[in-house]
């Protein structure tokens, strides 16, 4: 574990593994350690991965000023380590809400980006409504776990906090294409990691940005993107994908075949073939 100072002084930890290009690896939740993204199938033989935990998430400390949680804010982070590594610019995969911050950082510094590798994102900055995420959740009713996953997104909303953390347990098989113990165990750890005061700061004062000057500035990137995208994809839904690829000049769109919104989990050979010529 490597730690530094950002530009207000909070002490923020990574760690890398693997050879050749940095690339700095963003976890989604919000809230999460970028632990989850374990050697990205075995992405560390192509690349030196940098998984960067943003501020009040695993060993990088808690802010004293609660706003700079905020999704455009954590920006300033990662333009403080691209300075702290010494690189005039940064590859970067954004996962999730983690390719929200990364989009922030792009629109904000476009001459610090190298590239940009979104894995289904969330569309929230676009202001997408994930209209085919019904469709995809319904593609798993055969499931056993299905009814009392629909069970609990039907009380998710009127639910006191108290029982919010339960409710959400239900909805994790939503996230991968095969609830196997693989995926079950990669759930179990990824939130044992999260951090709920960065998951609620996150997102906090959203109204306060500015979102079409981020989105305009997404539009003067000319960096090379990547937007992928699981075929089964019942969180951040499919089109989340092109509605994110549509912000940039010339982004690219890939599938991973049978997907969810792990691809690196669910089909680590179909992921890599995906991705590899991309970050070569």
């Amino acid at each position: 574990m490597t730690t530094f100072p950002s530009y207000d002084g909070t002490v923020l930890s990574y760690q890398s593994a693997g050879t050749g290009p940095v690339l700095v690896c963003l976890a989604g939740g919000p809230g999460h350690s970028a632990a989850y993204f374990q050697d990205l199938a075995g992405l560390t033989a192509l690349r030196t991965v940098l998984l960067f935990d943003p501020r009040g998430v695993g060993r990088s400390d808690l802010p004293s000023d609660p706003s700079t949680l905020r999704f455009d804010r954590l920006a300033l982070d990662l333009e403080a380590l691209r300075t702290h590594l010494g690189q005039s610019t940064l590859d970067v995969l954004g996962h999730s809400a983690g390719a929200i911050t990364a989009q922030a950082w792009a629109a904000q510094y476009p001459s610090s980006v190298g590239s940009l590798l979104l894995l289904t994102p969330s569309d929230h900055l676009q202001g997408g409504d994930r209209a085919d995420v019904p469709g995809l959740r319904a593609s798993f009713a055969a499931e056993p776990w299905y009814a009392e996953a629909m069970e609990a997104l039907a009380e998710l909303a009127d639910a006191p906090p108290s029982q919010q953390t339960q409710l959400r347990r239900a909805l994790l098989p939503f996230q991968y294409a095969r609830w196997d113990a693989g995926a079950q165990e990669h759930a179990a750890r990824s939130e044992a990691t999260i951090s709920k005061r960065a998951q609620a700061g996150y997102i906090a004062g959203f109204a306060d940005v500015d979102v079409a000057g981020l989105l305009s500035g997404l539009a003067a990137v000319t960096a090379s993107v990547l937007v992928v995208g699981g075929t089964r994809d019942a969180v951040s839904g499919c089109g989340s994908v092109e509605l994110v690829a549509s912000s940039f000049p010339t982004a690219a769109v890939a599938w991973v075949e049978g997907a969810g919104h792990h691809p690196w989990i669910d089909e680590p050979t179909a992921f890599r073939a995906t991705v590899d010529p991309f970050l070569s």
